[in-house]
């Protein structure tokens, strides 16, 4: 009879199962815009039609996904063929794939309601945060990096689905009153996820990216968000350098 070969590593093979649906959810992520074009959501989906709102970006900045996908597609073959049984790579696994999966319904969804893709853009995001503060300080450049780069524009993107809706239901605050808002609450956000996530400069990219292009699309209209746009630019990037030397 021949020997029986060494016993199955079920834990090992659990990492590399978890491996395999990053890379599985980072391809239908990024190849989710092929079926779902998305250029933005659809005026008509609020009660009071948002047409160039202040708290939006300009258009020039959702060209920042490019990179992100190409990006987390690198880092999920990767994690794939050369770390699947890693357990530093393993940690931020889950919740990276769950916003990922996420991800890829959102286009759909967002399509036709504004407001369930608000709900399900922050379930992205806080899912992204959580897989970004367990990434390890080993492969920055092929875990950390990317993850930080996706989850600082959710992080923009987050802020900006709640002002699109809080206008668009005319909720309160008016059009510049919810891009104040929002702008501060991402400068929040941002803030503290610098300040407990160390060695992240590519997450201040993403928010400080976003926010020039809040100022750029206000530029000689609403200059009282261009102003808190730059500032917040200027101390998120400031809080970026401080990260890099981490």
């Amino acid at each position: 009879m021949p020997e029986p070969g060494p016993p199955r590593d079920g834990a090992a093979d659990t990492r590399r199962m978890k491996a395999v649906l990053v890379a599985a959810a980072s391809l239908a992520f990024a190849t989710a815009p092929l079926a779902f074009p998305f250029a933005g959501f659809d005026p008509d989906l609020f009660p009071v039609p948002q047409v160039d709102p202040p708290v939006q970006p300009a258009g020039y900045a959702f060209g920042i996904w490019g990179a992100i996908y190409l990006w987390l597609l690198t880092s999920a073959a990767f994690g794939l063929v050369r770390r699947g049984d890693d357990l530093a790579w393993d940690r931020p696994r889950w919740p990276l794939a769950g916003s990922l999966v996420v991800g890829a319904a959102w286009l759909a969804v967002a399509q036709v309601s504004a407001v369930w893709a608000a709900v399900l853009i922050w379930v992205m995001l806080i899912l992204a945060l959580v897989a970004l503060a367990r990434t390890p300080r080993e492969d920055r450049w092929l875990l950390r990096a990317p993850l930080a780069l996706y989850s600082g524009w959710l992080t923009a993107a987050s802020w900006v689905a709640i002002g699109l809706v809080g206008a668009g239901y005319d909720l309160w605050l008016g059009p510049v009153g919810w891009a104040f808002a929002c702008l501060i609450g991402a400068l929040a956000t941002a803030g503290m996820v610098l300040a407990r996530v160390p060695a992240i400069p590519f997450y201040a990219v993403s928010v400080t990216w976003a926010l020039v292009a809040v100022a750029v699309a206000n530029w000689g209209d609403a200059w009282s968000v261009v102003a808190l746009a730059l500032l917040g630019a200027a101390a998120v990037a400031a809080l970026g350098y401080r990260s890099a030397l981490a």
